[in-house]
């Protein structure tokens, strides 16, 4: 891994939220409603997150709970779409009256959430996504965790630095990560005397990517920066492997899961790089180890 950010936990983020929501203090549970992928193309990063919200879940009620109240999770599927994703949020609302939000895994997903949040005047934490766009829109009742694209690139970039990376290509899912996150490493490349070469966009959905990577082939550089999710990001590991690209591949954290991308593509994985928030092999090196140990321990128990 490239390099590892610290940051709050998740679940201290939604306690402090929690402690401001006094529809919480009627109800017999403090439900915390999860609006993540279960079904789509992002179904694999919305598996890990409620997951590890489970774990979270179960720890916290066996130590009593928060406010004295357990925590009870309801996890509505956002089916990997803007659309579902505000739908989603509408009926954990209205429907299932929850105080609090979790969500929404993408940054498309998560900027199609930012309005109901201010129609219903209910706090949401961002755990994943991270577009600038999510917390510089002005709105009071969305709270983030996980650092910004533009904090990443800035961590990135020191370390293609020491890699001696003089040129790089970009590769992009077309949606709010990609566009953002492409745009703000660009600064970062550039002031770094990094040059960047083509840019090649792709759908979030495509499969099949051979012309955008003949592209990129046929263009010199150290590496190709490729900004997309865990299954697309081992499509482009394995078609990059058939036609031969020798370019590494370097990878910012929106696709740091490792064990599915080493799962999804074997040998074609091998001499790429990852930025990630948390390396599930080495907990000891995180901020609070023993939280991460723990973490890490019961997550493989699971």
């Amino acid at each position: 891994m490239m390099h590892t950010l610290k940051m709050p936990t998740l679940w201290a983020a939604l306690t402090s939220v929690l402690m401001l929501t006094s529809a919480a203090h009627s109800q017999q549970t403090i439900k915390i409603g999860v609006n993540e992928p279960v079904t789509g193309v992002f179904a694999a990063g919305g598996a890990d997150t409620i997951h590890g919200a489970q774990i979270a879940a179960d720890e916290i009620n066996a130590k009593g709970g928060v406010l004295g109240f357990p925590i009870e999770l309801v996890i509505e599927d956002n089916k990997s779409t803007p659309t579902d994703s505000a739908a989603a949020a509408e009926k954990l609302i209205v429907r299932d009256k929850v105080p609090v939000l979790m969500g929404s895994y993408t940054s498309t997903q998560t900027l199609a959430v930012l309005p109901k949040l201010m129609e219903y005047q209910v706090p949401m934490v961002v755990e994943t996504a991270s577009s600038s766009k999510v917390t510089t829109q002005g709105n009071p009742w969305v709270f983030r965790i996980s650092p910004t694209i533009a904090i990443e690139a800035e961590n990135f970039v020191k370390e293609a630095v020491k890699l001696n990376i003089k040129k790089v290509n970009f590769l992009l899912a077309t949606n709010d990560f990609g566009i953002d996150g492409s745009a703000r490493f660009r600064e970062h490349f550039e002031r770094a005397g990094i040059s960047v070469g083509v840019e090649e966009r792709m759908d979030p959905t495509a499969q099949d990517l051979s012309a955008q990577l003949s592209n990129i082939k046929a263009s010199p550089a150290d590496a190709v920066i490729v900004f997309s999710f865990a299954d697309q990001v081992a499509l482009v590991l394995r078609q990059a492997h058939t036609i031969g690209l020798k370019q590494t591949v370097m990878v910012p954290g929106g696709s740091a899961q490792p064990d599915l991308l080493i799962e999804l593509t074997g040998a074609a994985a091998e001499g790429s790089f990852y930025s990630a928030f948390f390396n599930q092999w080495t907990p000891e090196a995180a901020q609070n180890s023993d939280v991460a140990g723990a973490l890490t321990q019961e997550w493989q128990r699971r």
